[in-house]
């Protein structure tokens, strides 16, 4: 990978630590020469990697990290899905919100469990740490983050998804697709997604690709933007299965109450993804 997303995992590794701190309440009211300290940096060297990662001050970012933060997007950032089908685009921000695209494997295929399927895959650095990524000839197929199940885990988790597939490790051949996914370089086309699951699951995950950059929705949205309100619980273990984090933005998915609900990959990652969003958008 590049120098840029070497320094945007270290960056990730930094915030994880600023989450713990916040949960334990250490951060509140800290200072930016506090902060740093705690993070064992001059402030002058916080301030600017911040900056560099985000766009926004580290004071700021700490407010998009807190746990009210979820509630206070889902007050003020929700969105209605109906209305994101209407407007034919699912954000506003980066190329592959605007312009992915993708396919699905077909229900007999996916019954298959991935037989006479190949799948390359590799490790990537990204911008929240540790990134397994899996693709087809067709595209990107899975996206697991490490950073909190840790990489034997992450590699588990993917590999059962579609156990009769044959797997081959070959990180160069998705590197132009991952780098253009974690916008590390432009590369001038939409990332492409290949969607392997059953039609729900796949009818749950086109309606989260509907989901706008920076807002967030809830799982009885979801419900209802696909004709079926009442399956709530449902629409929630599909997201919980979306294989492709990040891309198919399942963390944008909260509880109606406006709590995280779950994050397959880890709740902190999930609030270090939306809190990312939120400071990029304001930035």
């Amino acid at each position: 990978m590049t120098q840029q997303s070497q320094e945007d995992s270290y960056h990730f590794a930094v915030m994880r630590r600023a989450i713990d701190l916040i949960d334990e309440g250490a951060a509140d009211g800290l200072s930016l020469d506090e902060l740093a300290g705690a993070m064992k940096m001059s402030p002058a060297h916080f301030q600017r990697l911040f900056s560099r990662w985000v766009g926004v001050s580290p004071k700021r970012y700490q407010q998009y990290l807190t746990l009210d933060h979820a509630r206070a997007m889902l007050r003020s950032n929700f969105t209605t899905l109906a209305t994101s089908h209407a407007v034919g685009l699912s954000g506003p921000g980066r190329l592959h919100d605007l312009f992915l695209r993708w396919e699905a494997m077909s229900p007999g295929d996916y019954a298959r469990a991935g037989e006479g399927l190949t799948i390359l895959w590799g490790w990537f650095e990204s911008p929240f740490g540790p990134a397994l990524v899996m693709g087809t000839d067709k595209g990107i197929c899975g996206i697991g983050f490490a950073a909190e199940t840790g990489e034997e885990a992450a590699m588990e988790d993917l590999l059962s998804r579609w156990p009769k597939a044959t797997f081959v490790e070959d990180p160069m051949a998705l590197r132009p697709w991952v780098l253009n996914a974690f916008g590390v370089e432009d590369a001038g086309q939409p990332t492409p997604l290949f969607l392997i699951g059953a039609p729900f699951q796949i009818k749950v995950w086109e309606a989260l690709l509907s989901i706008p950059t920076g807002q967030v929705t809830t799982y009885s949205e979801i419900a209802r933007a696909i004709g079926n309100p009442r399956a709530v619980r449902a629409v929630g273990t599909a997201v919980g299965r979306n294989p492709i984090s990040w891309l198919i933005p399942c963390h944008r998915a909260l509880r109606k109450s406006g709590g995280l609900g779950g994050y397959h990959w880890g709740l902190p990652v999930k609030r270090a993804l939306l809190a990312y969003e939120s400071a990029r958008a304001e930035a």
